[in-house]
Parts: C-alpha cells; sequence; structure tokens
C-alpha cells in the first residue's frame, strides 16, 4: 500500500507502487509513475508522464517536470529543479499567449543511484549518468558521465565517486588511474575518460566531459 498526505494532490491516474509516500501540498499529476518505496516530499512537483524507478526520494520543494525520466534509487535534494522547455517563452512572436500545444517538452534522465544535490538544476536535455553525484547550486547543461563528481555553474567534473558518493582517491598503491572508495574499500578504473567498477562486468561506462 502507499500513502498519500491528506494535504497531498495526487492525480487518480498516477500510479504509485507500494510503500510509496506522498507528503504534505506535494503534486503528483496525471499519467505519472511512482516505483515501490518511493518518497515524496513536502511541495513537491512531479509532472504528467513522469517515471521514477524503486526507492528514489524526492525532497521537499523539488519540481520534476515532464517528460523526466529518474531511475531507481535515485536523490533529488531540496528544491532541485528538472527543467523541460530548451527555448522557454511565455508568448510567441506576435505576442500571444502560448498554449500546451506551442511546445514540446524535453526531460531530464538521471540513470539509477545518481544524486543531485539541493537547489541545483538540470536543463533538458541532459542525461545524468548513474550514481553521479550533482553537487549543491550546480546547474547542469551537458550530459554528466557515471561516477562524475560535478559541482559549479555551469557544472563541471571535478572528481570521481563511488556508490557510496564519497569522492575517490587514487591508489598510491597501484596504477595511476586506479581509484579506491574510501568508504566502502571498493576500486575503480578510469580509462579513456570513463570510470567502470573493478570486475563488473556490466558496469556502465560513459564519456566524461569536463565541460559539462
Amino acid at each position: 500500500m502507499s500513502f498519500i498526505a491528506e494535504t497531498a494532490d495526487v492525480s487518480d491516474r498516477a500510479r504509485l507502487g507500494d510503500g510509496t509516500k506522498v507528503w504534505h501540498l506535494a503534486q503528483v499529476r496525471e499519467d505519472a509513475v511512482l516505483g515501490t518505496d518511493c518518497i515524496v516530499g513536502r511541495g513537491a512537483y512531479i509532472g504528467t508522464g513522469v517515471e521514477i524507478g524503486d526507492n528514489t526520494k524526492i525532497q521537499n520543494y523539488a519540481l520534476v517536470y515532464e517528460p523526466a525520466r529518474l531511475g531507481r534509487g535515485v536523490f533529488i535534494g531540496p528544491a532541485v529543479v528538472l527543467t523541460n522547455d530548451t527555448y522557454p517563452r511565455s508568448v510567441g512572436p506576435d505576442g500571444s499567449l502560448k498554449s500546451a500545444d506551442d511546445w514540446t517538452p524535453v526531460g531530464v534522465t538521471i540513470e539509477d543511484g545518481a544524486s543531485i544535490g539541493a537547489r541545483a538544476v538540470c536543463v533538458a536535455p541532459v542525461t545524468i549518468g548513474q550514481w553521479a553525484t550533482v553537487a549543491a547550486g550546480a546547474v547542469v547543461t551537458k550530459d554528466v558521465p557515471a561516477f562524475a563528481l560535478m559541482a559549479g555553474v555551469p557544472a563541471k567534473r571535478i572528481g570521481w565517486v563511488g556508490r557510496a558518493g564519497h569522492p575517490l582517491r587514487r591508489n598510491d598503491g597501484g596504477d595511476p588511474l586506479s581509484w579506491v572508495c574510501p568508504e566502502t574499500g571498493a576500486t575503480y578504473i578510469e580509462e579513456g575518460g570513463t570510470l567502470r567498477e573493478t570486475g563488473s562486468a556490466g558496469a556502465h561506462a560513459a564519456p566524461a566531459n569536463e565541460e559539462s
């Protein structure tokens, strides 16, 4: 069973997985699909048709505009904005008010395990790779590789993070492109501007982009 606070606004056409909780003043629009054990915090907004994977947390006052796609275990911090309009205008060239039919929404994609810090903005269309971390207040305008640590305006890669979210350290006892997680001891290899988990045949590797 899911839980919906009395003061939340959840469309009858939205689908909530077992264990998902929607809190005070949050809004979940038509045809949104949330997996199991998700949390939608106070005042958060989930747009029409947005898809959210299991165990994802949407913190207070975050704005997830359609057609965003979020994977499993994603963290969206307080007041984060995922945009959906590349060339925003209230009116057309003739000054008339634009309607929903006058533009095509474009979405942000966030892959499994990634975290977006408080008040960060992801400008669609961008993809945030799995297990990446975007620092609080950053503005992401280009795709982010898996395991990247992003900060700044516009956001740039300033390091790598592991699954535990801690910045990785160079492995002094091994190859200079070997990295280790100080929290878990897990090791990672950097190859050609991508990062992969050692021994993980299915690990995702996305191109590093220092200008993201």
